[in-house]
């Protein structure tokens, strides 16, 4: 795996591309624009036991997890950009229903990008893990 420590932080402009770039994708389904993000070798992990839960390796794994997310219906709405000194990380508001079950969450990703600007590692952490794990459930996409 490619490290993450980056030798030189990229720039505030260059962290912002990132973080709006994937916002753009998951609203618009461009997954050939989300894959140009990734570092073939890029892993997302998302916690809980949920069908959606646990590490995706590599991009065809993390494009695939955000299929999933739209498959299940949820939306998101960006709140805020939030920049550290080698990554960057998005906040969101994500909703969803599918009966009388309602997934309400805030949720923060971090992207981790290599010295290329490419998302080596993203990493995602929720306001209701037991939310995640009554939602995604098998059998619904």
């Amino acid at each position: 795996m490619e490290t993450l420590n980056q030798t030189t932080p990229l720039s505030i402009d260059h962290k912002s591309a990132i973080a709006n770039t994937f916002v753009k994708a998951m609203r618009t389904n461009d997954w050939p624009l989300m894959r140009l993000l990734m570092h073939d070798d890029v892993s997302w992990t998302l916690p809980g036991e949920s069908l959606l839960s646990g590490p995706a390796n590599g991009v065809d794994a993390v494009v695939r997890r955000a299929q999933s997310l739209q498959a299940f219906g949820v939306m998101f709405d960006l709140l805020h950009v939030l920049y550290g000194l080698h990554n960057v990380a998005i906040s969101l508001h994500n909703t969803a229903k599918r009966g009388e079950l309602i997934l309400d969450e805030y949720v923060v990703i971090v992207f981790e990008p290599n010295d290329d600007g490419k998302i080596i590692k993203m990493t995602t952490h929720l306001s209701d893990v037991n939310g995640i794990n009554r939602f995604f459930v098998p059998g619904i996409i």
